[in-house]
């Protein structure tokens, strides 16, 4: 049933007349309830190199304020999947929607525009700025207008506010006590922190962390994913994880999809995914 429903939104989100929309939905209300569960839907996503069918088909649904994991694998085609969610990659087939918009064919700064940010598996900060600048960078401000830039009152207010949710936010992910650190002086997980923060800076809806706790020390990787745990609410923001470490990451997941090979090959909650005889079979082997 679920399925029938995502398929009918997917219909519904590229129809244009507004009129034959409103129709629509009075007539299928139970389509409309989850056009807004969902801020993220794939339908039947492929993306071929050459030869190569990366990503297969793929369909997938995030629902609002959860943490949604995606695993699998080495190679099973996961970031290049958020590649083609994100714009970095055009989808060959298939359609991607997000927040109720089709974005399949949007380029990445639209698709940021609209609320989709992504960090990457190697952070990329502005080295030579500290913490709280590279936080307050993400920020727009009426100060970067040219001509309101040489009026000083008309964006101090705007700035020092900045400043205050800057440091809001740096406080809910352990980092407030380095605000003037240079970003280059941080560890790895302290970095991978510091890209959630210029995510929820930038007023993102949803974001996709591709491999979190990648490259850090077991022993912070599980405070890195209880930060993300707790901010879904804090901030009203959904979260794509996309990882392998499931020993690590699978207990603060709220849904799960499995992919391998390009494929989508099981979904559930991750109680049931675990007890799935293929996912052992991947993991463990026979």
């Amino acid at each position: 049933m679920e399925d029938t429903l995502l398929r009918l939104n997917n219909f519904f989100t590229i129809i244009k007349n507004k009129k034959l929309k409103v129709f629509l939905y009075s007539y299928f209300p139970q389509v409309k309830h989850m056009s807004n569960d969902y801020i993220l839907v794939t339908k039947e996503v492929t993306k071929r190199f050459g030869g190569l069918v990366a990503v297969n088909k793929v369909s997938i649904a995030v629902r609002r304020n959860t943490v949604t994991m995606l695993m699998g694998p080495n190679g099973a085609g996961k970031t290049t999947l958020v590649n083609v969610c994100t714009g970095v990659y055009r989808a060959d087939e298939g359609r991607v929607f997000f927040d109720g918009n089709d974005i399949t064919e949007l380029p990445p700064y639209e698709i940021y525009k609209l609320g989709f940010v992504r960090t990457f598996q190697i952070p990329q900060p502005f080295q030579s700025l500290t913490v709280l600048e590279n936080v307050l960078v993400a920020m727009k401000s009426i100060g970067e207008n040219p001509l309101i830039a040489v009026v000083k009152g008309r964006w101090i207010k705007d700035e020092e506010e900045s400043v205050n949710k800057a440091f809001n936010i740096l406080s809910k992910i352990g980092l407030s006590k380095f605000w003037d650190l240079p970003a280059y002086k941080l560890g790895a997980a302290q970095l991978k922190m510091l890209e959630v923060a210029r995510a929820l800076a930038a007023g993102a809806k949803l974001i996709a962390l591709d491999e979190p706790i990648g490259g850090v020390d077991p022993a912070y990787a599980g405070r890195i994913l209880s930060y993300i745990k707790g901010l879904k609410d804090e901030f009203n923001v959904s979260f794509l994880l996309i990882e392998h470490r499931i020993d690590i990451a699978l207990p603060f997941a709220d849904y799960v999809y499995v992919m391998d090979r390009g494929s989508v090959i099981a979904e559930g909650t991750p109680d049931e995914v675990v007890k799935n005889p293929r996912i052992i079979e991947i993991y463990i082997g026979e």
